[in-house]
Formats: C-alpha cells, sequence, structure tokens
C-alpha cells in the first residue's frame, strides 16, 4: 500500500466553496480510480486533512494525471492558504 496524507490551510471564508470541490475530487477518486482504495476528507475550522491510500506508487501517479484532479487543483488553488504533503509506503505487512 501506499498512503499519501494532505493537509490544506484554507483561507478565511473559502471553505464553503473549497468543500465541495475536495468532496468531489474524493469522490471521483475512489469510483473512478480502480488504483484508489480509500480517500478520507476531514475537517478542523479552516483546515482539511486529506488521507488517501493506493495499491502503489504508480497509482497516485495516475491520479495526479486524472481530468478530477487537475480540475480540483486549477479550481482551490486560489483558495489554499498553505499546503503540506506527506507520502508513505508500507515497510512491514
Amino acid at each position: 500500500m501506499f498512503a499519501v496524507t494532505v493537509v490544506f490551510e484554507v483561507h478565511p471564508g473559502d471553505m464553503a466553496a473549497f468543500l465541495p470541490l475536495v468532496r468531489e475530487n474524493a469522490k471521483a477518486s475512489r469510483t473512478k480510480e480502480h488504483g484508489c482504495h480509500q480517500f478520507d476528507v476531514c475537517r478542523s475550522g479552516d483546515t482539511i486533512f486529506l488521507y488517501e491510500l493506493y495499491i502503489n506508487r504508480a497509482a497516485f501517479d495516475a491520479h495526479l494525471e486524472t481530468p478530477h484532479f487537475h480540475s480540483f487543483d486549477a479550481a482551490a488553488a486560489p483558495m489554499i492558504a498553505n499546503k503540506s504533503v506527506q507520502i508513505f509506503e508500507k515497510v512491514y505487512r
């Protein structure tokens, strides 16, 4: 497995517009990408936390090339004050 976490700090006042975008990206990832096993969206105030689980790095790289990701990334970019991405590879089964 290949896990990705993303933390977005959304600009104050932009959360109402950001949430539908990130939800749609998560839904499309889960339903259209066979390599995506999990895509959780969590919120605390103006912070959004994503937990994404893929079968391998290639599946995640494919996710980054999908139309729904490109659409989300372009639309959400002006709403994001800060973004942090961490990648984790499974080391024990």
